[in-house]
């Protein structure tokens, strides 16, 4: 009988840390009422007062940040009221450097996106209560919602071209996906309910038939020297980790990052050694992480990859990459252990594992634990809190 994943260790430790945690896979915290209260918008903001910055977790956003109401287009980036004609002349140089029209490249609105990280910032966050861990860190806890052959990232619009994909998060999620149609439906197995986001992963079979994970638990951390810099992802960005083409080990045979946890741990391999053989105690157990830092300027590109990379030598968000965003990490736990035959992904083998992550987050939500948890430095549950 499987049993539940051990207490976990720190997921987002700084950068370049090696990833071999047992974290747990247990259902969060419900969102709080408090912060659904404090984040709530009209589509037509009022002005704030003198000054512009409010304590999050306790006001309302500056106008600047915009109303949780989807825009018009895909590109638009978040859905947030539009800026003012009077930018500041930072804004309007940005606005002038909007890239141009490539397929497979979606662009934010520069503008937009330069008043909505100026609007961030001028947030005070919250003071530190109750002691928390100081790992810079909050997470969505998420159980699965469906099944289906849809990719609507890398196959928008064509109903059943992909292998099988189990998604978390949002309920409506399928080819036809857009921003729009995410952020509509507020139905989620996810929690908070703030999160409509959508994320999936190639499902897990034995003997042809379909394991669900047990849970999913969504981080957002930062693994960067210095977290205080990073901001929210823009509404609608999307980008996937992992390669569902690659069906071999890599050469240093660390290609395969499925483990066990729990009390006992591993105890074994199966015969090809691809899968580890858990304790009775224990259960499998799965990390995929995405990149920290991002281009700025795209909330995609043609590989789904290349508008998003890795922090420097120094551990900071430069060159190509120069904005840090929260370093997403999927931990999914599977009521599997001692059994483990017939065990393959839908897409190939086991180090062919990749996730896709979607963004619909009520921005006035994500921008909150952004500023509170991430960029302080601290661990907060679900739910926003310390």
């Amino acid at each position: 009988m499987s049993q539940p994943i051990p207490a976990p260790r720190r997921p987002f430790l700084r950068r370049r840390s090696t990833y071999l945690v047992a974290v747990p896979v247990v259902v969060a915290l419900a969102a709080s009422v408090a912060v659904t209260t404090a984040y709530a918008r009209s589509a037509d903001p009022k002005p704030t007062s003198a000054g512009g910055v409010v304590e999050v977790g306790t006001e309302a956003l500056p106008e600047e940040f915009g109303a949780a109401t989807p825009g018009t287009t895909p590109s638009a980036g978040a859905p947030t009221a539009t800026p003012k004609p009077s930018a500041s002349p930072a804004t309007a140089e940005t606005a002038k450097q909007a890239p141009p029209a490539r397929p497979g490249w979606v662009a934010v609105d520069p503008a937009k996106q330069a008043a909505d990280v100026k609007a961030f910032f001028a947030l005070k966050p919250r003071k530190i209560t109750n002691n928390p861990v100081t790992v810079p860190e909050f997470n969505a806890s998420c159980k699965v919602s469906h099944r289906n052959d849809d990719d609507p990232i890398v196959a928008p619009g064509l109903k059943g071209a992909s292998h099988n994909h189990t998604f978390m998060g949002n309920t409506s999620t399928n080819a036809f996906s857009t921003t729009q149609s995410l952020f509509a439906n507020k139905k989620t197995t996810c929690s908070p309910a703030q999160d409509h986001s959508a994320y999936w992963i190639p499902t897990l079979l034995q003997n042809g038939k379909a394991v669900n994970p047990s849970g999913v638990t969504v981080y957002y951390g930062s693994r960067l020297k210095d977290p205080s810099k990073t901001v929210p992802f823009p509404m609608g960005f999307r980008m996937i980790t992992g390669d569902a083409k690659n069906q071999k080990d890599t050469p240093d045979k660390q290609g395969n990052h499925f483990w066990c946890g729990g009390i006992g741990g591993e105890t074994g391999r199966t015969p090809d050694g691809e899968w580890p053989v858990c304790a009775k105690t224990a259960n499998l157990v799965r990390q995929v992480t995405f990149p920290d830092c991002w281009d700025g300027k795209h909330l995609d590109s043609p590989d789904h990859k290349s508008h998003v990379g890795p922090a420097d030598r120094d551990g900071k968000c430069s060159g190509k990459f120069p904005v840090a965003i929260p370093s997403v990490s999927f931990v999914i736990g599977y009521p599997l252990n001692t059994n483990m035959t017939g065990i393959k992904l839908a897409s190939g083998t086991g180090y062919s594992m990749h996730a896709d992550f979607f963004n619909a987050w009520e921005p006035a939500a994500l921008a909150a634990r952004v500023r509170n948890c991430v960029n302080q430095g601290v661990k907060c549950g679900s739910d926003g809190q310390f």
